[in-house]
């Protein structure tokens, strides 16, 4: 039994659309909250000897110091990691004096950036995403150049790319939630998974597109909407079976390991899933949309004529 995908793309679009406008609102109305990689602060990581301090304890003791905002993340048992902005020498000693006046403490790391690196940081990283979608879209493009109808190759490489910002989006919308509500930032690591994702809801695309271009030789040019959803039956079990021994890995490293990894590993959830939801839903079915809109205006200007 053939599933025919296309014949409810306008819900595909809804439910996407949705998705994005909730984030872009969300962006609009909280932004996003960056790690001291990008904003440039103080991040200190301490281990208590004994049982750790309530937040409110440790935010009472270093008010006298002045350093503005504190952000604290309990770690592990009786770990805290203390993200502020930049001091010097003389104020981190005073802030471990403080902290040690609470209950008995030794310092694991302490890092400070300034802020003109993390800006530098934060454009680069902008920078990286920007290339690395033009570097999608054009290596699609040349890869399907012989594909020529009955839709260019060219509108791969688009597809490609509207499915690719779709993925993007909605882990950050998700992130820019969670740093409103519970102090969540963007970190490298966080970066690193959403680049991770572009490659992984790429390849998954390719399979597809790979796959209609494969049918169209064999089936020839005509009904294209039944070879996309041909093409996209043929694929599913493949797609659905990787994302998800994908997702068992993660989600085992979301719980298990440790918090470090647990926002890099939702990242990643995240991602994954909206990309294996575009690469089904979106991408073949954007082709289909984009073939019966030039097959429209082209027979509407046969009429004219």
């Amino acid at each position: 039994m053939q599933f025919n995908f296309t014949k409810y793309s306008r819900v595909y679009y809804i439910v996407s659309g949705v998705l994005i406008i909730a984030t872009i609102f969300s962006l609009f109305m909280f932004g996003l909250k960056f790690g001291i990689e990008f904003v440039g602060g103080s991040n200190m990581e301490i281990t208590f000897q004994s049982q750790r301090p309530s937040n409110e304890e440790i935010q009472s003791a270093l008010n006298s110091l002045n350093i503005g905002e504190i952000t604290i993340q309990p770690i592990g048992g009786n770990g805290a990691i203390l993200k502020f902005k930049g001091v010097d020498e003389a104020t981190h000693q005073q802030i471990l004096v403080e902290i040690n006046k609470v209950a008995p403490s030794a310092e694991k790391s302490f890092q400070y950036i300034g802020p003109s690196i993390g800006q530098e940081l934060r454009n680069k990283t902008e920078l990286a995403i920007v290339l690395a979608l033009l570097a999608i879209t054009l290596y699609i493009a040349f890869a399907f150049r012989k594909v020529s109808r009955p839709v260019s190759s060219w509108k791969y490489g688009i597809a490609s790319l509207i499915a690719l910002f779709h993925d993007v989006l909605i882990p950050i919308g998700v992130f820019s939630i969670l740093g409103h509500l519970y102090n969540v930032e963007i970190t490298i690591p966080i970066i690193a998974a959403l680049l991770t994702v572009l490659g992984f809801s790429v390849h998954d695309t390719i399979v597809i597109f790979d796959r209609i271009r494969e049918n169209i030789f064999r089936r020839g040019m005509d009904e294209f909407e039944d070879t996309v959803n041909w093409s996209l039956n043929q694929t599913l079990g493949r797609s659905l079976s990787t994302v998800f021994s994908t997702l068992i890995v993660l989600i085992a490293i979301y719980f298990f390991g440790g918090e470090t990894l647990q926002y890099f590993s939702l990242a990643l959830i995240i991602g994954i899933t909206s990309g294996a939801y575009s690469s089904i839903f979106l991408a073949g079915p954007l082709l289909v949309s984009w073939y019966k809109w030039s097959a429209g205006k082209e027979l509407k200007n046969t009429l004219k004529r």
